[in-house]
């Protein structure tokens, strides 16, 4: 792999998205880490090389100047991972607050596409580039408590469909990679610190780890040009559905009801 290959990052501070950055640095490529948590994606380039950036994906400023920064010591991006995204709550539609649905439509949709659009003439400049979307599931799959996050990733996958249209004919490949449980901060975050319920969500299964995402996104980075990888779902072994999940016997009664990527679900 050519070292001179730059590939952006967005949400590296924890997760798949520092594992993904990780495991791009790993195949040579020269890795942009970009999150609100700069300290963290500092700590990141420390130990992997490459460059971390300040990146607020619900911020359109953010991102201008993300871009610009990118611009200024790239003169093209090869690889762009939109990771950036959450869920908040897992509350059923009549009790869901507005404030998590705006959050995680400003990150997921609107971030992923703002980023995305902002990226496109450095994708461009390449030879050949890659844009991968980390969506989940949930892009395909509903369950009670979900209407926030599920539809964000609906229209994650829809935009991927509609970014492998646009950009055809152009040497631009299209991926979009869905897990469903992961061991990361997500679930933290959707349980708004909840420790307890956030490790309820993985009790009594093996979670997928952030790490297994990275090596599919490297993967799918590393086939020949030729070879578009478009949809790989990723499940633990013990999750069959959102809600089918194969507990083992010391799970507790009450952890039963539980979603697939990362909140109880509401009884």
């Amino acid at each position: 792999m050519n070292a001179e290959r730059t590939a952006v990052v967005t949400g590296a501070s924890s997760g798949i998205g520092a594992a993904t950055a990780t495991a791009l640095a790993d195949l040579g490529f020269d890795i942009v880490a970009g999150a609100r948590r700069l300290d963290r994606v500092e700590a990141l380039t420390q130990r992997i090389g490459g460059r971390a950036l300040g990146l607020d994906v619900t911020n359109a400023d953010s991102i201008e100047r993300f871009a610009a920064a990118v611009a200024e010591s790239a003169p093209a991006v090869d690889v762009l991972i939109n990771n950036a995204g959450l869920a908040l709550g897992a509350d059923r539609i009549e009790r869901i607050d507005d404030d998590d649905l705006r959050v995680m439509w400003e990150t997921n949709v609107l971030g992923l596409l703002r980023v995305t659009r902002a990226m496109l003439p450095l994708l461009r400049r390449a030879p050949r580039a890659h844009i991968v979307n980390v969506g989940s599931i949930a892009g395909t799959e509903v369950y009670p408590g979900g209407a926030g996050y599920t539809s964000t990733k609906h229209a994650v996958r829809a935009i991927t469909r509609v970014l492998r249209l646009e950009l055809n004919g152009e040497p631009i490949r299209i991926t979009e990679i869905a897990p469903g449980i992961v061991d990361t901060e997500f679930a933290t975050v959707r349980t708004k610190g909840d420790a307890e319920a956030a490790s309820a969500i993985s009790h009594g299964i093996d979670p997928l780890q952030a790490r297994d995402i990275a090596d599919v996104i490297a993967f799918a980075v590393s086939r020949p040009p030729h070879v578009d990888i478009d949809l790989v779902e990723i499940r633990p072994i013990a999750q069959a559905t959102p809600y089918m999940i194969a507990r083992r016997e010391e799970t507790m009664p009450q952890l039963e009801h539980l979603a697939t990527d990362g909140a109880p679900r509401p009884s």
